[in-house]
């Protein structure tokens, strides 16, 4: 979200007259060393992404030889409505899927909003708490020269607390397709270089928090009721299908755990035979921020998709 957002070093103040040369890419010797790469992008975007069919996505896998993955549609970085890209391969491998996909996504702005488009976009890249300093540099001396070259806007978010197990940040970089690619191969050259950065690589999308906006009692899954107690914290109570809860709950409540400690949100069940009234659904009330519950009941009622669904079959 932009409003989470402080900017560690500010943008350029104005563009040169020519772009900078590009920036070296990693040695030959470890050019085959597979690297990878995570944004964001909206869940409209992220179908022109993929394409009828996969075909799109499929072609820019081609085109690249990296290897592109996207979270399903209801798995949300936390704190955004948006949905995650992964591009992983060799290092000029992944620059060329980005640079790919990335002009996609602004040719379709143009197709949409016709040619008064701002040329200079946004593009949220998450890169792991533990190797922002490497970007970022002492008293900021990397993350400036990266600006300067670039001549892209860069801002480094900080590390957002209301998410239990979150440790990614986000970069946005802020620039013309051009300067966006330049500086998206500065950073990662940097990361590159990094050991901790390829540990992230095998669990892309482990915390992706599913946020949902159904209408409960509309569909059967309940009401909901809302107790404002204080400003902090709130309470939200939802019913769900008696014959839906064990899926819910998970084997030995490791799926009700696992909610609750995503979300941030505290989690009870009502006990067998104690129903909302006038149904026989059970009572999940959930207690925390705002942020917490929404993430919470949007997992919760992800799971409750997934057995009506099942049940259907």
């Amino acid at each position: 979200m932009e409003s989470t957002e402080s900017s560690y070093v500010s943008s350029p103040e104005a563009p040169r007259k020519r772009s900078p040369p590009p920036p070296k890419s990693p040695t030959s010797d470890s050019v085959e060393k597979p690297t990878y790469i995570r944004f964001l992008v909206s869940n409209a975007a992220a179908g022109s992404v993929i394409g009828k069919g996969g075909a799109t996505i499929s072609d820019f896998q081609l085109q690249s030889r990296a290897r592109i993955q996207l979270s399903r549609n209801y798995e949300f970085f936390p704190g955004t409505s948006d949905r995650i890209i992964m591009i992983s391969g060799t290092f000029d491998d992944v620059i060329k899927a980005v640079e790919l996909i990335l002009a996609k996504l602004l040719s379709e702005l143009h197709t949409e909003d016709g040619i008064d488009v701002d040329p200079r976009t946004k593009v949220r890249l998450i890169v792991p708490n533990s190797s922002c300093g490497s970007i970022i540099g002492r008293g900021g001396s990397i993350i400036k020269s990266f600006i300067e070259e670039s001549q892209a806007g860069i801002k480094i978010s900080p590390l957002d607390n209301n998410f239990y197990g979150l440790n990614d940040r986000l970069v946005t970089l802020t620039g013309t397709l051009e300067e966006q690619i330049r500086a998206i191969d500065l950073i990662l050259s940097k990361l590159f270089e990094d050991p901790h950065y390829s540990q992230t690589m095998h669990a892309p999308f482990s915390y992706a928090v599913a946020y949902n906006s159904m209408n409960y009692g509309a569909n059967g899954a309940g009401g909901k009721f809302e107790n404002n107690k204080e400003d902090r914290t709130n309470s939200v109570t939802i019913g769900v299908a008696d014959e839906h809860i064990g899926l819910v709950v998970g084997r030995g409540g490791r799926n009700i755990m696992e909610i609750s400690q995503v979300s941030g949100a505290r989690i009870k069940i009502s006990d067998r035979g104690d129903f909302m009234s006038g149904t026989n659904d059970r009572k999940i009330t959930i207690t925390g921020s705002q942020r917490a519950i929404r993430a919470a009941e949007g997992m919760i009622m992800q799971k409750v998709a997934y057995a009506s669904e099942r049940g259907a079959d």
